[in-house]
């Protein structure tokens, strides 16, 4: 019987959980930093904050000893043990320093392109969140001598029945290609654009041109961030096989449209806990892979 009342007091102990709470600020501004993702290291929990700069999750209370992965647009990535935070309440993020290469401005681009170009019609399935915030990226080849720049972006959907609200929040991400890894590199995009889908549409365009982003030699990666934030918070029910029993989990919108392309310069990657990881998924047939429902158009120069 005493050990049973050790092993019932150590099982309490394990499941006790612990409100993480504070805010992120600028290291320079002082200002709060709205939709800053936070992941704890080799686990599937992690939050966002919201436009106050505000976050909260309730975690177990060993997760105060783990590694705290903290990202966000135009910051340094930054690594913290959770406990820190968890004390102070608060936290400051190094904005990154950057070089941006001259923008020239041209007196008119001409023909464009679309590359990976989706319609409604054709989307399968769809990529939804996990516990933790993530990154969707997909590749785009560039093929061709001419100059290119980025036109628009076009990301597609999937309908979501159990997502009650009007709309939802993402952010989008453009970034280089490491050279080594073929990994996505640093932003090219150094504004945090967060766009709101609508739930009698299936897309959401971003005319980006007056950015003049160059597509590298190398190719580009455009991203679709998760940002869990309560705007976004939704929960699914599922009947487990064994037991019978429901099972409630927490999902945060959108799910992100994918189709099957039989092109095989297009390559998903996502990121999350810290590093980038191939996404390969292909058809029963093997001839086409699975890849987000991203329509990139690119002007030529």
């Amino acid at each position: 019987m005493r050990y049973l009342v050790l092993l019932f007091a150590v099982f309490q102990l394990q499941a006790q959980e612990v409100l993480f709470e504070g805010h992120v600020y600028d290291h320079k501004t002082k200002e709060p930093i709205p939709y800053v993702n936070l992941s704890f290291l080799n686990t599937l929990k992690g939050t966002s904050t919201d436009d106050e700069g505000h976050f909260y999750i309730d975690v177990p209370k060993p997760y105060l000893e783990k590694q705290l992965h903290i990202s966000s647009l135009g910051y340094k990535d930054t690594i913290v043990v959770a406990n820190n935070i968890y004390k102070a309440k608060k936290f400051h993020l190094v904005e990154e320093s950057f070089e941006l290469d001259e923008v020239v401005v041209t007196q008119s681009l001409g023909n464009s392109d679309v590359l990976n170009p989706v319609s409604s019609y054709s989307l399968t399935s769809g990529f939804s969140s996990s516990s933790t915030p993530w990154v969707l990226a997909l590749y785009f080849p560039n093929i061709g001598a001419q100059k290119k720049f980025v036109n628009k972006v076009t990301v597609f959907f999937q309908k979501n029945k159990n997502f009650k609200r009007p709309g939802s929040k993402f952010r989008i991400r453009i970034y280089g290609v490491d050279t080594k890894t073929k990994k996505p590199s640093i932003d090219l995009l150094r504004k945090s654009i967060v766009l709101e889908t609508q739930t009698d549409k299936d897309y959401v365009s971003i005319d980006l041109k007056a950015l003049n982003i160059k597509v590298p030699k190398e190719g580009i990666y455009i991203g679709l961030e998760w940002l869990f934030v309560p705007y976004n918070w939704y929960t699914t029910t599922t009947i487990h096989p064994l037991t019978n029993k429901k099972i409630v989990e927490d999902r945060f919108a959108p799910i992100f449209g994918g189709v099957y392309n039989k092109n095989q310069n297009y390559k998903a990657m996502v990121y999350g806990m810290g590093e980038w990881t191939d996404f390969t998924v292909k058809s029963k047939d093997k001839s086409k892979n699975f890849i987000p429902a991203i329509s990139l158009k690119v002007s030529k120069e």
